[in-house]
């Protein structure tokens, strides 16, 4: 897995590719964690270039939209691909999370958040 990580002023963009797993999801979860630890409130998680996602994938999602339960910060999860978004629907947590259908609009969210 390859892990991209983009700033748009108050915002960071991190961007993983390939598959988030039960051998890849630790090394998400520890660059999230980084990235929390820096101070960094406002994420946008693109994950277009995510072609799977597993329950470990999604519980080191759940556990950083806990930590980013601030009312001028937040997550934003964009990009879902076909198996991807299919994966959220099944586990129930498209309700959970606030999904954008692009980098532009997931970062337009969070950047109008004081």
């Amino acid at each position: 897995m390859q892990i991209g990580e983009e700033r748009h002023g108050e915002v960071v963009v991190v961007a993983p590719s390939g598959r988030v797993d039960s051998v890849t999801s630790a090394e998400l979860e520890g660059r999230l964690a980084q990235v929390v630890a820096a101070g960094e409130r406002r994420i946008v998680l693109d994950l277009a270039g995510v072609e799977y996602i597993s329950s470990a994938g999604l519980r080191v999602l759940l556990m950083l939209a806990k930590k980013l339960r601030d009312p001028a910060g937040g997550l934003v999860v964009c990009s879902l691909g076909q198996a991807v978004r299919m994966t959220f629907e099944l586990a129930g947590f498209l309700p959970i999370f606030d999904v954008a259908a692009s980098r532009d609009e997931a970062v337009a969210r969070l950047a109008g958040r004081a």
